[in-house]
C-alpha cells in the first residue's frame, strides 16, 4: 500500500468506523525514507483529527516517588537506588498529603505515583521501612497512599506499580480510575546478559502482558506504551504495538499508548548508547496512530524538548502528565515546559490545550458509576465534557 493510498483509506466521517493499517505496512511504514515522511505525517494526523479534532489534552499532577528502591536493575535507569545510594528515599504519608495539598493549589488533578517494582523482595531494609509504617508490603502501602489521597485532597490517584495480580488490581483500582503499566517492549533479547533488560525480573514482557491483560478483564482503563531506543528495532516497535492493540481489541481498557524515547544519562549502563533520532520518533508515533486510530496516543514533551510541538504533526493527542510542582523523577534532568509555553506551541499548530483527569473522558462514566469515595471524588472533578472541572 502506498502513503497515498493510506491517507485515501482513512474514513472521513466516524472515526469509529476507522480502519488499522496492516502489520506489513506498518513495517514498511516505520522505515520509510525521508522524502515520504511528510506523507506519513499528514496522514497520521488525519487520522488524529477523526479521533478527537482540534484539541490536545494534558493532566496537570503531581509527580510521588512511593520509593525508589527496586529490585530490578535496567541499563536505562537513573531512579532506582539500592538502600545504601545516595538519594534512596520511600516517602512517608506526610509528605504524600503536603505535596498533593501543595498540587491542589496549583489546580493539578493528578496524584502520580511511581516506585519500584516489589523492592522489599530483594532488600531487608525496604521491610524494615514498611513494619516501622505499618504494611506488609510496597503495594499494600502503596494502596493505602492512593487512600490517603483520596480521603485528604481533591486530587485523583494514578498508579505505576509494577506487575500485578489479579487480585491487587482489584484492589487498586477500587482506591484509583486508572492505572498504568509500560510495556516497553516484546523482544525477549533485551534480557540477556548486558542488554538493556538485564538483571530486570519485572520486564519479562509475557508477565507485562498477562498484567496489562488483567486488567482489560477487570475493565481497569490502563495507560502503556512502548520505550524506543533501548536496543530494540524497528520492527519490534511495531510488534509491541500490536501486541497492545491485540489486548485492546479484546478488552477495550487501554486508554492511552505513550510513545517514550530514551535519553542518554551519565552514569548507566547504557551511557554511551545511541538515542533515537527525531525522525525515528515521528515515525514511530505516526506508525502508533495508524495502527491505534481509535487509542489516545501520548508523547512526553521534556523527552523531545526543544522541539516537541513536532510530535503533533505525528498524530498524537496528548502530552502526558505535565506538573507545575515536582520534577519529573524518572528523567530529573528534561524539566517540563511551562504550561503558558505548552499552550503556545500546541495553539501554534492549530489546536487548543485542554487539561484533563487521568483517566480519559471516555472511560469515566463507567467508574463513575460505581459508589463509594472514588466515584464521588471523580464526579467532583470532572466536567461536562469529561475533563477537568478545575481547568485553568
Amino acid at each position: 500500500m502506498a502513503l497515498a493510498d493510506i491517507a485515501l483509506s482513512l474514513p472521513l466521517s466516524n472515526p469509529a468506523s476507522a480502519v488499522p493499517i496492516s502489520r506489513a505496512d506498518a513495517f514498511r511504514l516505520i522505515r520509510c525514507p525521508d522524502a515520504d515522511l511528510p506523507q506519513l505525517l499528514a496522514a497520521a494526523r488525519a487520522a488524529k483529527e477523526r479521533f478527537k479534532p482540534g484539541i490536545i489534552t494534558y493532566s496537570r499532577k503531581v509527580f510521588l516517588p512511593l520509593t525508589n528502591l527496586c529490585r530490578d536493575y535496567c541499563g536505562y535507569c537513573t531512579f532506582r537506588r539500592d538502600p545504601s545510594d545516595p538519594g534512596a528515599h520511600t516517602v512517608t504519608p506526610d509528605e504524600v498529603v503536603e505535596v498533593a495539598r501543595a498540587g491542589e493549589k496549583l489546580g493539578c488533578t493528578e496524584a502520580l505515583f511511581s516506585l519500584g517494582d516489589k523492592p522489599e523482595l530483594l532488600f531487608p531494609e525496604m521491610r524494615e521501612t514498611l513494619r516501622h509504617l505499618g504494611y506488609k508490603s510496597t503495594l499494600h502501602y502503596l494502596e493505602a497512599m492512593c487512600e490517603l489521597i483520596l480521603r485528604e485532597t481533591t486530587l485523583l490517584p494514578h498508579p505505576n506499580p509494577g506487575l500485578l495480580s489479579a487480585e491487587w488490581i482489584a484492589r487498586l483500582a477500587a482506591v484509583s480510575p486508572s492505572m498504568g503499566l509500560m510495556l516497553e517492549t516484546t523482544n525477549e533479547s533485551l534480557l540477556a546478559p548486558g542488554a538493556a533488560h538485564d538483571n530486570a525480573p519485572d520486564k519479562v514482557p509475557a508477565k507485562r502482558l498477562r498484567t496489562i491483560e488483567e486488567a482489560g478483564k477487570q475493565n481497569v482503563p490502563f495507560t502503556t506504551g512502548l520505550l524506543i531506543g533501548i536496543g530494540e528495532s524497528p520492527e519490534d516497535r511495531v510488534d509491541t504495538l500490536l501486541a497492545i492493540r491485540d489486548l485492546h481489541d479484546r478488552y477495550g481498557h487501554i486508554q492511552e499508548v505513550i510513545v517514550q524515547n530514551f535519553r542518554v544519562k551519565p552514569n548507566i549502563p547504557m551511557a554511551h548508547s545511541p538515542e533515537p533520532t527525531r525522525g525515528e520518533m515521528l515515525r514511530t508515533i505516526a506508525v502508533a496512530r495508524l495502527l491505534l486510530p481509535k487509542v489516545n496516543i501520548q508523547a512526553p514533551p521534556n523527552l523531545s524538548s526543544p522541539y516537541y510541538e513536532d510530535l503533533l504533526d505525528a498524530g498524537i493527542n496528548d502530552w502526558g502528565g505535565i506538573s507545575p510542582l515536582t520534577p519529573d523523577f524518572i528523567n530529573p534532568e528534561k524539566p517540563w515546559p511551562h504550561l503558558d509555553q505548552l499552550r503556545q506551541r500546541t495553539e501554534s499548530k492549530g489546536f487548543e490545550l485542554r487539561q484533563r483527569l487521568p483517566v480519559y473522558p471516555e472511560f469515566i462514566p463507567s467508574i463513575a458509576a460505581k459508589p463509594g469515595l472514588l466515584s464521588q471524588r471523580l464526579q467532583s472533578a470532572v466536567n461536562s465534557q469529561g475533563l477537568a472541572r478545575s481547568a485553568a
